[in-house]
């Protein structure tokens, strides 16, 4: 509440505008006339009378109107400036000053400096701040996305006092009014202090800090959490297709897409799935320590049911080798020479043989299998090999051939691009990226023409036989068969989860 000396100081200065309202006419009446109070003064007139109208009046005589007595306050100016001081002192011990927090996003294009600069930094604010963050965490790293959280110190007051302008507009002048209204929105707003601080998370595991210190110079510090690891047995039915299961089943894409590699040597996904089969998976996931997922680990067993067969394989890394692969129960590589389906998710539009071509208009062989999907879709080499043509091939649009040796070929047809890196000679491995789907040459939408050539002819890619890998044999298998028993004990005393918890709250289903 107001004391009632600061209520007398507005009734006086109200009455004092008001007598400043009687201008005569002169050439300059149209003309706002300006005055200066102190600003603290001014804060405290206009806070007295917010609910008012705004009055726009000169603080001092204009032109030839004689002054008249300045208005009694009701208190002496001792008792008022007390009032105020005491006012000041209640305002600042119930705010307090403290820091100013904002949070920036980085945009596509945008550097580093930008941004700290745009958010109120100074440039050297942000230069020394940028090369404590590089001791600890490369700049260029930063993606477009990423947010960081700034601290600021409040602003620094100035010494002065500063004054408030009060522009006068006579009854009538709607531009002068108009013109005093914008000085006042347009007034410059307080600027931020001194850059304290930058934080930001540049992956889940790890968090980055640079603070100002003490002696005025910026470090950075980075902290990692420590990931617990879960082992996860999930399963599901099968309707549509494994993708679409796994991923109804809360089971995480990478996961998923380890699966279907490690499937796609033994199983056909368009021709031997069926609705009502099923599959199960065990696999490894990282956690933070609040229960957030992290980073996929290993999928260390997975089987699939297709009705007539089972197809199961484990995980298993040779002595000397530096990758591991997969081997069914008696050891042997679930790898072929090549892989039956060089895309994830696809469903065969054209079949190897005799048909009526879309676009030409009559019927002829077609010498391949066209997976149905979408353009940009990745393209794996069937086996590896050396890529032995890249280009543009008439109907086939964008064209790769891979020469696997042993008069092994594959080829692939109507890409939308090639993969960077991948080149005429290269060099490619079994499941390696090397092209992307698409619509180009005679095609009617977009799909991959996958073709196997042996001897230079092309056969029917579902139904070739190729040589099979390799086959684990004396200590190695012994080795292989412990801990393929290691994991179905495992797995035993594991319930079979077909919707994950949720992993943040609940991770009673998951084994460490």
């Amino acid at each position: 509440m107001v004391s009632t000396s600061v209520t007398a100081l507005i009734a006086g200065s109200v009455a004092w505008l008001a007598m400043g309202t009687a201008l005569p006419a002169t050439p300059h009446a149209s003309q706002g006339s300006r005055s200066l109070i102190p600003y603290e003064l001014f804060q405290r007139l206009s806070a007295g009378s917010r609910s008012q109208p705004v009055i726009y009046a000169s603080l001092s005589p204009l032109g030839n109107v004689a002054p008249r007595p300045a208005p009694q306050t009701a208190a002496p100016a001792a008792a008022l400036d007390d009032a105020l001081t005491a006012e000041d002192t209640f305002g600042e011990e119930t705010t307090g000053a403290s820091s100013d927090a904002h949070t920036v996003t980085l945009e596509q294009g945008q550097t580093l400096a930008a941004a700290l600069t745009t958010a109120g930094a100074t440039r050297s604010e942000a230069n020394s701040a940028i090369l404590a963050m590089a001791k600890v965490f490369n700049p260029r790293e930063l993606r477009a996305g990423q947010s960081l959280a700034l601290t600021f110190a409040p602003p620094e007051k100035s010494d002065s006092t500063p004054v408030a302008e009060i522009t006068y507009a006579p009854p009538g002048d709607a531009g002068a009014r108009d013109d005093a209204l914008n000085d006042a929105g347009t007034a410059a707003a307080p600027q931020t202090g001194r850059l304290l601080s930058v934080a930001f998370s540049p992956t889940i595991q790890q968090d980055i800090t640079i603070s100002l210190g003490a002696d005025g110079k910026f470090a950075a510090q980075s902290s990692v959490k420590q990931l617990a690891v879960h082992y996860h047995r999930a399963g599901a039915r099968i309707d549509s297709s494994l993708y679409l299961a796994a991923m109804q089943a809360g089971i995480p894409a990478p996961v998923v897409v380890q699966m279907i590699h490690m499937f796609s040597y033994e199983v056909d996904f368009q021709r031997d799935l069926r609705p009502g089969n099923s599959f199960e998976v065990y696999y490894s996931f990282y956690y933070t320590p609040d229960g957030k997922p992290a980073k996929n680990g290993e999928v260390s067993y997975a089987s699939i049911h297709l009705g007539d067969r089972t197809v199961t394989l484990y995980r298993y890394q040779p002595k000397g080798e530096t990758l591991a692969d997969y081997f069914n129960a008696q050891g042997q590589s679930a790898k072929s020479m090549l892989m039956k389906t060089p895309v994830d998710g696809a469903r065969i539009s054209s079949g190897f043989g005799m048909r009526f071509h879309p676009v030409l208009g009559y019927t002829r062989m077609h010498k391949g299998i066209d997976f149905a999907v979408p353009t940009g879709t990745p393209v794996m080499a069937a086996g590896s090999g050396t890529i032995k043509k890249e280009g543009w091939e008439g109907g086939y649009g964008n064209f790769m051939v891979v020469d696997h040796g042993n008069t092994y070929a594959t080829a692939y047809g109507h890409l939308s691009r090639f993969a960077p890196g991948v080149h005429l000679g290269s060099h490619v491995r079994q499941g390696q990226v090397i092209a992307y789907s698409g619509a180009t040459g005679l095609a009617t939408g977009p799909h991959l023409h996958y073709e196997i050539r042996i001897n230079g002819t092309q056969v029917n890619p579902a139904t070739v036989k190729v040589a099979r890998g390799r086959i684990l044999s004396g200590r190695e298998l012994v080795s292989f068969q412990e801990q393929r028993l290691h994991v179905d004990n495992e797995l035993t005393g594991m319930p079979l989860e077909t919707k994950l918890a949720d992993t943040a709250s609940d991770l009673r289903a998951t084994k460490d």
